[in-house]
C-alpha cells in the first residue's frame, strides 16, 4: 500500500467565463505530491505546473503562491498533467490525503468538466481528509490551518507555504506522525491541554489566538 499526499494551487476562472464557471470556478495551476511506502517514508515527489485554460494567473495568486503567467505559459493543460499524475501514483493500492476537502473537490469538480470519462468516484473513495482526521484525534472542532498544525508539532514549516509540494511535504510529517500515536499525543499534548474547559473562561483563542486562526483551511 502507497500513501499520496497531494496538494493543488488553484486560480480563478475569469468572470466573463460566465458558461464555465456554471461548473467550475477555479482551475489547477500546481500539482505537488509525495509518495510514501508502507512505512510512512518518502519514496517519491511528483511537481508539476499546469496552464489555465479560462483565465490568466491573477495578481493576487501570483502575490499567494508565486506563479506567473511566464511559469505556466509554455506548460501543458489540466488533462495531460493529471495523466502524468496518474502514471506516477501508479497501479498498486493506494490512499490518498490532503489537508482539508478543497483539494479533493477541486480535483473532483475539473474532473468532471475537463475528463468527462474519468471515473470521479476513485477519487473519493481513496481520498482522506487529514485535516479532520488531525482535529478529531485531538478533539478540536474547528479547521486547524496546515502552518498551525505544524507549529503545534513543535516544527518549523520547511519550504515557502502556499507552494504545493512543500505544502504537501509538511501534510505528509504530520501523516508520519500520527502512525505512532503515543508519540503523537505527547507532542501534541500542549495543544490538547489548552482545549480543556478553563476555570477562568479562558478559550484557547485567548491562549494562542495565531495558533487558532481557524478560519483558514490550508
Amino acid at each position: 500500500m502507497n500513501h499520496v499526499v497531494l496538494d493543488l494551487e488553484m486560480n480563478p476562472i475569469k468572470k466573463t467565463e460566465k458558461e464555465v464557471r456554471k461548473q467550475l470556478t477555479d482551475e489547477v495551476i500546481e500539482i505537488g505530491a509525495v509518495k510514501l511506502g508502507d512505512d510512512y517514508k518518502q519514496v517519491s515527489e511528483f511537481q508539476c505546473y499546469v496552464k489555465p485554460e479560462y483565465g490568466e494567473i491573477s495578481k493576487h495568486i501570483t502575490k499567494l503562491t508565486g506563479i506567473t503567467n511566464e511559469t505556466v505559459e509554455d506548460k501543458e493543460t489540466f488533462v495531460n498533467e493529471f495523466n502524468h499524475f496518474k502514471e506516477w501514483i501508479g497501479k498498486e493500492d493506494v490512499t490518498l490525503y490532503s489537508w482539508s476537502t478543497s483539494d479533493m473537490n477541486q480535483l473532483k469538480n475539473e474532473c468532471r468538466f475537463k475528463m468527462p470519462d474519468f471515473d470521479v468516484d476513485w477519487l473519493e473513495q481513496h481520498w482522506v481528509d487529514l485535516q479532520k482526521e488531525f482535529d478529531d484525534r485531538i478533539g478540536l472542532h474547528n479547521n486547524l490551518a496546515l502552518k498551525h498544525a505544524i507549529g503545534a508539532m513543535n516544527r518549523n514549516f520547511e519550504g515557502t507555504a502556499h507552494t504545493a509540494l512543500a505544502d504537501a511535504e509538511n501534510t505528509a510529517a504530520i501523516l508520519a506522525l500520527m502512525q505512532d500515536n503515543a508519540a503523537f499525543m505527547k507532542t501534541m499534548q500542549p495543544v490538547i491541554d489548552l482545549l480543556k474547559p478553563q476555570e477562568l473562561s479562558s478559550s484557547i483563542g485567548d491562549l494562542c489566538p495565531e495558533l487558532l486562526n481557524l478560519n483558514f483551511d490550508r
